[in-house]
């Protein structure tokens, strides 16, 4: 574990599997590629997410630094994000199809299709993690940009960007990224959102 990792890993006293615990986004990204295998893998992990009706709505474009793809999610991204996901050697794209395929709700809309787009997002993540590499999901981008640079059928709702790839020198960032790549993680206590009636916390 490098000393970052370190830094970042939830406390061990959660009793958190290490998955888990070691899971998290850094903005720093090496030059070294990602495999075929391990992309095929992160995919497939992404694949055996549970969706509503077993209707898999994801959808995600996959790009490698330097070509088309990854070129046009990087130019969908604010400026801010630009600069530190150029050095990413994968984008991704999420993308939830907004209405069921034909079967027993044939064309009905599916309120859940980007819930279960983050289910397979979130799948997506924790296999790359175990396999060594750190992912990043980026809201700052421009959706409409990003329809229009890949013809996005009006039926998708599109989800999150992200950056795959492994940990880089937080040297290469801007002073600010910099500081956000080495600070020390927190999160809301559990009875800020785990509820027994609206805003009372439940007793687990």
């Amino acid at each position: 574990m490098s000393d970052l990792d370190h830094v970042k890993h939830a406390p061990a006293e959660l009793g958190l599997h290490d998955l888990l615990a070691s899971r998290w986004s850094p903005r720093a990204y090496s030059d070294k590629p990602v495999t075929t295998e391990d992309l095929t893998k992160i995919f497939t992990a992404a694949a055996w997410a549970a969706s509503s009706a077993n209707e898999q709505p994801w959808r995600f474009l996959v790009g490698r630094n330097g070509d088309d793809t990854f070129s046009k999610i990087l130019d969908s991204m604010v400026e801010a994000n630009q600069a530190w996901a150029q050095h990413a050697p994968v984008l991704v794209l999420s993308t939830g199809k907004s209405t069921f395929s034909p079967g027993p709700f044939g064309g009905a809309p599916n309120p859940y299709a980007l819930h279960d787009t983050g289910a397979a997002s979130a799948n997506m993540s924790l296999e790359a993690t175990a396999l060594g590499l750190h992912t990043h999901g980026i809201g700052g981008f421009d959706r409409e940009k990003a329809r229009a640079h890949f013809n996005i059928p009006a039926d998708f709702e599109i989800g999150a960007s992200w950056a795959i790839g492994y940990l880089g020198d937080p040297a290469i960032l801007s002073e600010r990224a910099r500081a956000m790549e080495t600070f020390t993680r927190t999160r809301k206590p559990l009875s800020a959102f785990v509820f027994s009636t609206w805003d009372t916390p439940a007793e687990l």
